[in-house]
């Protein structure tokens, strides 16, 4: 089958390797070099470099809206495009030049979770299971019919980090097996039970110890690694990443023992944290340099 690929960031990384390893992948089209790093030199996106790597002809246009990157979409006659985190909107011509239209890998259960956060939205709003769903595009916002999903738990430790890369794998075997079977029926998606995961605002991130210690503890855990939940510790930042429930009340922020916090009810415990310049380390080793107050509030 010919297949064009669309993706950015690592995410998308294990699908392409694995259409490549059994389809012809006739282009691979990414967002374009992005200044990064202290010299602020372009740096290509995970997706470009792994195309590279694969010896696959890469494209990175700015947007897809000019009737020439159009033109050029459709002169390559692919079966079907697939999707993933690309970050541009499809066109409409785009999205029917391919034989078998535009497929999309989507990281949650939709019409749950539609946009731009579903991994992080879906362990802040405490969901017990969370998945990937292979969708049909069409012009609106995640509203396609699915061609396929797969499920799977969120445990109660469960960050960001780890479902992104469970589900990264769960999406990279799900749409070899959606692309053998096509064309497949698509079920239309319910109008019942839509959500939308807004884009996560770095506002989202400081810590309100008077909040319910379950809502703090899914807040550290979506918000891990990036842009990480924080608290001031004296005059530092410092960034929670994993974190537990456990026993203990008191008065919200109020330190009950080792990295143990009262929150507005109940209390977390900090499993692995990130001072200012320094890599993440386990609370034991944060609490070796760094010593606690009596509150964090």
């Amino acid at each position: 089958m010919r297949v064009i690929f669309m993706g950015t960031p690592d995410f998308s990384v294990p699908a392409l390797r694995a259409i490549a390893a059994r389809h012809e992948v006739v282009a691979v089209y990414s967002q374009p070099p992005r200044a990064a790093g202290r010299g602020q030199k372009p740096r290509p996106s995970p997706v470009h470099r792994a195309a590279e790597e694969l010896g696959l002809t890469v494209r990175t246009p700015e947007r897809l809206k000019s009737p020439e990157d159009q033109a050029e979409f459709a002169a390559l006659n692919a079966d079907v495009a697939v999707v993933v985190a690309y970050g541009l909107i499809l066109p409409q011509a785009v999205l029917d030049a391919p034989r078998l239209g535009c497929v999309n890998i989507h990281a949650s259960l939709l019409p749950r979770w539609r946009g731009a956060a579903p991994i992080h939205r879906a362990i802040m709003s405490g969901d017990a299971e969370t998945g990937v769903a292979i969708m049909q595009m069409e012009a609106g916002l995640d509203t396609g019919p699915v061609l396929a999903e797969t499920r799977t738990p969120i445990g109660p430790s469960n960050t960001t980090a780890d479902l992104h890369d469970r589900l990264s794998a769960i999406g990279a075997e799900l749409i070899v097996d959606t692309l053998d079977r096509l064309p497949l029926t698509a079920v239309p998606q319910p109008e019942q039970g839509v959500t939308y995961a807004a884009k996560i605002d770095k506002a989202e991130a400081r810590i309100d110890w008077t909040r319910p210690a379950t809502d703090i503890d899914r807040q550290i855990r979506a918000l891990s690694p990036f842009p990480g939940a924080w608290c001031l510790i004296g005059t530092e930042r410092v960034k929670l990443l994993r974190s537990r429930l456990t026993d203990g009340s008191g008065r919200p922020g109020q330190v009950l023992s080792g990295f143990s916090v009262a929150c507005g009810t109940g209390a977390i415990e900090v499993i692995e944290a990130q001072r200012e310049g320094k890599r993440p380390m386990p609370a034991s080793e944060i609490l070796r340099g760094l010593t606690l107050p009596d509150s964090l509030a």
